[in-house]
């Protein structure tokens, strides 16, 4: 089966300050990666190229077998599912918790004139249900709590059942309850034979999900390790790309890092 993304030196360079350099990665379609860095590292560049949403200055990106510049991104987005921070911002605070699910069919992030047949309503709901959210469905989207804003991206992001799966910073701001509550999900959706190639970026080993089999780490908008994750999230590694001593320790699949 064909890769789902392949990075051939790829560089994003704005103005002249460039953001990630010489970037080669290849993701297959039953990997889940996570991307790891300090702030600056290039980690939601990367994922925007991931999805179509940027393209590279330089060097060839490869996303499900379509070269980005020679595809119309917006027949590609579909099949790409994307949650993060700035999506949120997007949508309506009014817009009800199913609406901002089903609107996912469209590619928009608010209810307008479209038409949606009962197969999609039917659709929404189950995966509402997936993630815990049911019960939410008509609630307003700027009433939820920072953890259930984040389920819902994520349920706004499996709609369309895409073949790549991108989670920018999913756990980032949630107390301990809502962050474990959000990682026991994603580690069951993760460890499902259903689910697709998964990427997400986060700066805390304690936010890696049960599941996740590889790992990426980042610094200065360069690769200084990839692979299987138990080899790349090593004491040394990250002390590495943070600047700074750490231990890392893993058990049952969980990890912790301290200063060391």
């Amino acid at each position: 089966m064909a890769s789902v993304l392949q990075f051939s030196d790829v560089s994003v360079v704005r103005g002249n300050n460039p953001i990630l350099s010489s970037v080669s990665w290849t993701v297959e379609p039953e990997e889940r990666w996570v991307v790891l860095g300090p702030n600056g590292a290039g980690k939601t560049t990367l994922l925007q190229v991931a999805a179509a949403l940027t393209h590279p200055t330089s060097g060839s990106a490869e996303l499900l077998g379509r070269s980005l510049g020679s595809v119309d991104v917006f027949d590609l987005r579909p099949r790409i599912g994307f949650a993060s921070t700035a999506m949120a911002k997007r949508i309506p605070r009014t817009e009800t918790v199913l609406d901002v699910v089903l609107t996912a069919a469209y590619s928009v992030t608010g209810r307008w004139n479209e038409q949606y047949e009962d197969v999609d309503v039917r659709r929404a709901r189950r995966v509402l249900a997936e993630w815990k959210l049911d019960s939410l469905a008509d609630r307003r989207f700027g009433d939820l709590s920072d953890g259930e804003q984040k389920r819902v991206q994520i349920a706004r992001s499996v709609m369309t059942d895409p073949e790549l799966l991108l989670l920018d910073e999913p756990a980032a701001s949630l107390d301990l309850g809502a962050r474990e509550e959000l990682l026991q999900l994603l580690s069951g959706y993760a460890t499902a034979s259903e689910a697709p190639a998964m990427v997400m970026v986060t700066h805390h080993v304690e936010e890696i999900p049960q599941g996740f089999g590889h790992a990426m780490l980042m610094a200065d908008g360069e690769v200084q390790v990839a692979g299987p994750i138990d080899e790349v999230l090593t004491s040394q590694n990250v002390s590495d790309t943070f600047g700074l001593g750490v231990e890392v320790e893993q058990r049952d699949g969980r990890y912790t890092a301290r200063a060391s």
